[in-house]
C-alpha cells in the first residue's frame, strides 16, 4: 500500500523556492521506496497564479510535489519514466487522500506541462 513514511520538512528559500531539511521517504506501489534527500530544492506544485487555479489547486500537494520534483530529474533513484514519474503524483496525491477533483486536473497539468519541457529540450529521467 502506497504511503508516505516520513513528514515533510522544509526551509523557504528565495524566489518560491523550498529545501528539505530532512529525507522525504515515500513508499510507491509503482516504482518502490522513494527518499528524497535532504537539501533537495523545489517550488511544490507550480499551479499557475491564475485565481481560480490558483483557488481549486494551488497549495495542495506538497508532499506528492516534492516526490514528483525529485523522481522528474535525471540522477533520481529509482530511475523511472516520465509517464510513471507522473503516475506516482498520482498514486501519492490518493495515497494522502486527496480527492478526484484535485487529484486528476493536477495529474493532468503535470502531463501537459512535462511535455512542454520535453519540447524545450529538458530531460527527466527514464
Amino acid at each position: 500500500m502506497a504511503k508516505f513514511l516520513t513528514s515533510l520538512q522544509t526551509v523557504n528559500l528565495e524566489d518560491n523556492r523550498w529545501q528539505l531539511l530532512e529525507p522525504l521517504v515515500y513508499e510507491s506501489d509503482i516504482v518502490g521506496r522513494v527518499v528524497v534527500p535532504g537539501g533537495f530544492r523545489t517550488d511544490f506544485a507550480s499551479v499557475p497564479r491564475v485565481p481560480i487555479a490558483y483557488w481549486c489547486w494551488g497549495g495542495r500537494c506538497h508532499h506528492e510535489a516534492v516526490i514528483h520534483d525529485y523522481l522528474f530529474r535525471i540522477g533520481a533513484k529509482p530511475d523511472c519514466t516520465f509517464g510513471q514519474a507522473n503516475d506516482v503524483f498520482l498514486e501519492a496525491m490518493e495515497a494522502r487522500g486527496k480527492s478526484a477533483w484535485v487529484r486528476y486536473p493536477m495529474w493532468l497539468g503535470v502531463q501537459f506541462s512535462g511535455h512542454l519541457w520535453k519540447v524545450k529540450g529538458v530531460s527527466w529521467t527514464g
